[in-house]
């Protein structure tokens, strides 16, 4: 587990924002709907879903990713379970993503397990129902030494000017190496630096919408 852990204060009383990186942690308008368009649609999902479908993600935070993705999962009446990967280096406290995940009654019964899980282990080893795991430090050592390649990823680390280590050239490879040829990604951002790094892991970058107020983010496909 990490010694590191998150610093937060809550905006409105319930969305969680990041003192470490002044930043919240999902919109401000509805980090749900923020999800499914940015994650979700923006990786073809749940029209990709197949048996054995793993995803994994740079920055797990209050794990409504994770919930959002699940919730999809079992409306899709898939027959085997999600494959979920997560790297966070700051995990918050179980308390803490209780009360984040307030926010979002659509998904009380799997964030009640997930809560629960998170309070007995940060790895996720005693969530039923879905394959978790959530890799807990620095994502650039934590991620060369997995063996897995993920069909989709969600690329949600803070803000790449505020939290650029989340971003950098070497671990963007990283990525591209752990992903199946023609797998995809999807992340809020548009940043020039961000869709430069990505072409040189080996994806074809496009930018789309974004979500809310942000006018555009970036989805990619690796380069067969």
């Amino acid at each position: 587990m990490s010694d590191q852990q998150a610093n937060l204060e809550w905006r409105d009383g319930a969305i969680p924002v990041s003192t470490q990186f002044d930043d919240p942690y999902f919109s401000l308008e509805d980090g749900l709907a923020e999800t499914t368009h940015v994650f979700l649609q923006g990786n073809h999902l749940p029209d990709r879903f197949r048996d054995g479908f793993h995803i994994a993600e740079l920055g797990f935070g209050t794990g409504l990713n994770l919930l959002t993705a699940w919730a999809a999962w079992d409306q899709a009446d898939m027959s085997t379970p999600l494959t979920f990967t997560s790297f966070e280096a700051f995990p918050i406290s179980a308390d803490e993503m209780a009360r984040a995940l307030d926010a979002f009654p659509a998904l009380a019964p799997y964030a009640t397990r997930l809560v629960n899980a998170w309070a007995q282990d940060h790895t996720l080893s005693t969530l039923d129902g879905i394959n978790a795991q959530v890799v807990i430090g620095d994502a650039r050592r934590t991620l060369p030494l997995q063996e897995f390649q993920a069909d989709a990823w969600f690329l949600d680390g803070f803000s790449p000017a505020k939290n650029p280590e989340l971003w950098d050239a070497d671990l963007m490879k990283h990525v591209g190496t752990h992903t199946v040829s023609t797998g995809t990604l999807a992340t809020y951002t548009a940043a020039g630096f961000v869709r430069r790094n990505l072409a040189d892991a080996g994806f074809e970058i496009t930018r789309v919408p974004g979500f809310g107020r942000k006018r555009h983010m970036t989805i990619a496909r690796k380069i067969p």
